[in-house]
Formats: structure tokens, sequence, C-alpha cells
């Protein structure tokens, strides 16, 4: 199995996503970060502290960053829906952040997380087909 960010718990409450986990399959020395990439423009992205123990991770996001750096017109033009990708970071490589070893498969259809808005931006956690941790934002609407 590829190296990943093994999730293990998602704190979607109070404005922010809270996300702990496992380093899987990659030393887990030195700074880390939590890297969210935006799906539709891969170089714009955000960036927060991870507090590294071992293996275990922890790190939090606002949602108001995230829906501040969603364009709403932008958005709008692409159905209302903009998915940012989660990783971990050393600086030197990315580990997606995913939950694999856990024998569940087909989260997408079964995990289903609370939206919290902000500005008109609904953002929730969500996995991916592959099972892999992504933010999703819409506009409009709750959902």
């Amino acid at each position: 199995m590829k190296p990943h960010a093994e999730i293990a718990e998602v704190w979607p409450r109070d404005g922010r996503v809270r996300l702990v986990g496992h380093i899987h399959g990659h030393p887990a020395e030195g700074e880390w970060r939590l890297l969210l990439t935006r799906r539709s423009h891969a170089e714009q992205r955000l960036d927060y502290p991870a507090q590294v123990k071992g293996d275990r991770f922890e790190s939090e996001l606002p949602v108001a960053d995230v829906a501040a750096a969603t364009d709403t017109a932008e958005a709008e033009i692409e159905a209302g829906v903009e998915e940012w990708d989660i990783h971990l970071t050393d600086g030197e490589v990315e580990l997606r952040a995913g939950r694999r070893l856990d024998d569940i498969h087909g989260k997408k259809k079964i995990m289903v997380f609370p939206e919290q808005r902000v500005r008109g931006i609904g953002v929730r956690p969500y996995y991916t087909v592959k099972d892999n941790l992504s933010l999703e934002c819409r506009t409009g609407a709750a959902t």
C-alpha cells in the first residue's frame, strides 16, 4: 500500500474541521503541515500546522478560509461545487489523506459529514470513490 495519511477521526464543528490520524508507510520525522489543494486550480493551496507525535498527527482547518478561497462566481460556473484535496506534507513528500486500513470500502456512500456554512458557501468533508478525504464547497442552499 502506498504511504498515506490514514485518517482515524474527522470532527467538523464550530467553524473548523479537525483531523486526527497516523502517518502510514513513511517516516514521521520533521515538521508536518496539513495541505489543501483546490482540485480545479492546483496552484491554489492552503496549509496549516500539524502536530505529530510518533506517527500520530492532528491538525485542523478553519472552514472560513476555505470558503473565502473558493471564488463564488467561479464556483457557480462549475455547477456550484468546488473540491479541495487534503494531504499531509513535510515539505518534500505529500501524503494523501484517506482511510484505507479499516476494511470499509465505498465510504463515499456510507460516511456523511455535516456541512458548515460560511458566507453562503457550505463546506463539508467527504470521502472520495478511492476512500481519500476531500472537502466539498457548495454555493446556494444547504444540502
